[in-house]
C-alpha cells in the first residue's frame, strides 16, 4: 500500500506539473500573441532604394493600408547615430498615424546602416540635407506619390536639416520638428550642464567638466586632428576618430538663417518637459522670433523626454520595454500621435498650420 499511495501521488504531481506547463504554454502564447497584434500596424511596406552621392541607400516606403494613392508624403529625417529606416520599429507607430490621414511615409537607413552604403560619420548638414532632396525627388517621381503634398518630419540634430531642405526646395509643403537644436555649440553646453544635473554632479566635477569642453572647443576651432584632441583631452573613450571628423564638420551648425529663408512653410514644432539634450525654450524662442505666427504650431508635451516617450515609462527599464513590446503606441507621449494626425488633415482641409 505505502508504494501504491506513492506512485499515486508520483501520478498526481506529473500531472500537476503537466497542467503547470500547459498553463505556462498558453500564458506565453497569449502574450506573444497580444505582441504580435500590438506590432501590426495599418500600413503597407515597401523596400525601396535609391542611388545618391555613389552609394546605395536602403529605405521604406511605407503606405496607407488602401488606394491607389496618390498620397501625400512624410519624408523622415533622422536624428544623431546609426539610425536604420524603422529606427529599430520606433517609426512605425507615426507611420500609422499619417497613414490615417492619406500620408505614407518615406525612410532611408543612414549611410553604412542596415545595408545602405557609405559612413554617416562623413557626412556635413549640408550632405544630410542634400540626400534629403535626393529622397524628395525620387518621390516626386512615383505615380502613387502627390508631389505638390510632401513634407518633412525630423528629431534631435534633424533641427539642423529640416531648414536647409525646406529653404531649398519651396516645394516642400510643411515640416514637423521633434525636439530641435538650434545652435550646435550652445546645445552641447546645454546638454552636459543637464546632464551632470541629472546625475548629480557636484561643484567639482561641473568645473572639470566644463574645462574639458573649453579645451575641445579651443581644438576645433583650430581643426585639430584626433590624435592632438587625444593627447591633449586624454580620456577620449567617448569619442572615435570617424566622431572626431563628423563633430569637427559639423559644430558650428546654425539653423537660424535656413529658418529664415524657410519662411512661410507650415510649421508644427514638439517639445517636450524633460528634455536633456535640447533646450527647449531656447528654441521655442527662435522658431517664434523667425517664423510666422500664422504658420507655426507649437506643441508642449510635459511628460514627455527628448525623443517624446513618455517620462516615466523611459525612467523604468522594465517599462520600457514591456510597453515597447505589448504596446508600442503608448511609447509616445499622450497625444502626440493624434496632434501630428490632425496636422496633416488640416493642411489637406486648406486650413495652414493646425
Amino acid at each position: 500500500m505505502p508504494r501504491r499511495r506513492e506512485r499515486v501521488r508520483a501520478g498526481r504531481g506529473r500531472r500537476g506539473l503537466w497542467w503547470v506547463l500547459v498553463g505556462a504554454v498558453l500564458v506565453a502564447g497569449g502574450l506573444g500573441g497580444i505582441a504580435v497584434w500590438q506590432n501590426t500596424y495599418a500600413l503597407r511596406e515597401e523596400h525601396v532604394t535609391l542611388r545618391h552621392d555613389g552609394h546605395r541607400l536602403e529605405g521604406v516606403l511605407a503606405r496607407p493600408p488602401a488606394g491607389d494613392g496618390p498620397f501625400g508624403l512624410v519624408v523622415f529625417v533622422h536624428g544623431d547615430g546609426p539610425v536604420d529606416a524603422t529606427h529599430d520599429t520606433f517609426y512605425r507607430p507615426l507611420w500609422e498615424s499619417f497613414a490615417r490621414a492619406g500620408y505614407a511615409s518615406l525612410s532611408f537607413s543612414k549611410p553604412g546602416v542596415a545595408g545602405s552604403e557609405g559612413d554617416w560619420l562623413e557626412q556635413s548638414m549640408d550632405d544630410r540635407a542634400e540626400e534629403t532632396l535626393a529622397a524628395v525627388a525620387w518621390a516626386r517621381k512615383r505615380p502613387d506619390v502627390d508631389g505638390r503634398r510632401i513634407g518633412l518630419w525630423g528629431a534631435s540634430q534633424a533641427g539642423w536639416v529640416l531648414p536647409k531642405v525646406a529653404a531649398r526646395d519651396r516645394g516642400i509643403r510643411f515640416v514637423i520638428a521633434v525636439s530641435p537644436a538650434v545652435n550646435w555649440l550652445r546645445q552641447g553646453r546645454y546638454n552636459l550642464l543637464a546632464e551632470l544635473r541629472r546625475d548629480g554632479a557636484d561643484r567639482h566635477q561641473v568645473e572639470k567638466a566644463m574645462r574639458r569642453r573649453e579645451t575641445t572647443l579651443r581644438l576645433l576651432r583650430r581643426g585639430a586632428s584626433y590624435e592632438e584632441y587625444r593627447a591633449e583631452v586624454g580620456d577620449s573613450a567617448d569619442i572615435s576618430p570617424g566622431r572626431w571628423r563628423f563633430i569637427t564638420a559639423n559644430h558650428t551648425s546654425d539653423a537660424v538663417a535656413d529658418l529664415r529663408a524657410m519662411r512661410g512653410t507650415p510649421v508644427l514644432l514638439a517639445l517636450a518637459g524633460h528634455d536633456v539634450n535640447v533646450d527647449v525654450a531656447e528654441t521655442e524662442a527662435v522658431y517664434r522670433e523667425i517664423l510666422p505666427a500664422s504658420t507655426l504650431r507649437v506643441a508642449h508635451y510635459p511628460d514627455a523626454t527628448h525623443a517624446l516617450v513618455d517620462h516615466d515609462t523611459e525612467s523604468s527599464s522594465l517599462r520600457l520595454t514591456a510597453t515597447a513590446v505589448f504596446a508600442p503606441r503608448k511609447l509616445y507621449a499622450a497625444g502626440f500621435l493624434d496632434r501630428q494626425t490632425r496636422f496633416l488633415r488640416r493642411l489637406g482641409a486648406g486650413e495652414g498650420a493646425a
